[in-house]
């Protein structure tokens, strides 16, 4: 998939991360909510092949994208939170 495709991926995922995470925390906007779904893919992703669930290479589902995309926005909420 290439560029254009990670970052529609990555929006999609990140919408509908938000759909689960809500407050004054949270990241706003089109381009923070896409670089959101994609961190949370890549961590998914990351996580995935250390426990051995996903091959070298391979990227996470969308469910474990989704999954991580909310972890990424828990922890912007609370670095947002803290420096607030």
């Amino acid at each position: 998939m290439g560029i254009i495709g990670t970052i529609i991926v990555g929006l999609i995922v990140g919408v509908i991360a938000k759909l689960f995470v809500h407050g004054p925390g949270e990241p706003q906007g089109f381009v923070l909510t896409a670089i959101v779904g994609i961190a949370g893919s890549l961590l998914a992703s990351w996580v995935g092949q250390a426990i051995g669930w996903y091959q070298p290479g391979q990227a996470a589902g969308w469910i474990m994208s989704i999954i991580g995309a909310v972890v990424v926005m828990v922890i912007w909420g609370a670095i947002v939170k803290r420096s607030a």
